[in-house]
């Protein structure tokens, strides 16, 4: 896991962060943070997470989204089957969506944003069960950069998991 770094912090998106200079260069992450985002934490939709430097924090760095959602038990790789219960739908956190500021790409800030993403979800499941964090890759490079931290890839797919069993040895580690 990405180490903290306490010249930053993450925080939940709220009306004092400008949404609205915020450019990674995906314009459908880009897009949905200037214009939904705000929507989504209002309506309890998605949980949205910002980073920010503490001296500048109504500037986005970047961000990442989180919600409950569910996949059948036949999704789940086989590697990592043996983690989760035999149910027909298993229960799982999705990052629905992750995205640095272009100006900060290239630091490890997307590393930092999934390691925090990592950690809540390990917070969280003892309250709203999970067995399993899901992300659905925009494309090839991040699917590469989510199993360079861990995650299982489901074959022919962008969709990968990440067993809540694996993220309990990363979060006690």
């Amino acid at each position: 896991m990405a180490v903290r770094r306490p010249d930053l912090r993450i925080e939940a998106l709220a009306p004092h962060h400008d949404r609205s200079g915020f450019s990674c260069g995906i314009d459908s992450l880009d897009r949905y943070f200037r214009t939904q985002a705000g929507q989504d934490v209002r309506r309890k939709a998605n949980g949205v997470f910002v980073l920010v430097e503490p001296d500048r924090p109504d500037v986005v760095l970047g961000y990442y989204t989180l919600c409950a959602t569910g996949l059948p038990h036949g999704d789940v790789p086989v590697a990592a089957r043996k983690h989760v219960p035999r149910y027909p739908l298993v229960s799982a956190i999705l990052v629905g969506r992750l995205a640095v500021c272009e100006a900060r790409q290239g630091q490890r800030l997307g590393a930092m944003l999934l390691a925090d993403a990592v950690r809540r979800t390990y917070a969280t499941v003892s309250t709203v069960g999970a067995s399993m964090l899901v992300v659905d890759a925009i494309n090839e490079r991040a699917a590469a950069f989510y199993e360079g931290n861990g995650f299982l890839r489901l074959p022919d797919s962008l969709r990968l998991v990440l067993p809540m069993d694996v993220i309990k040895g990363m979060v006690k580690s």
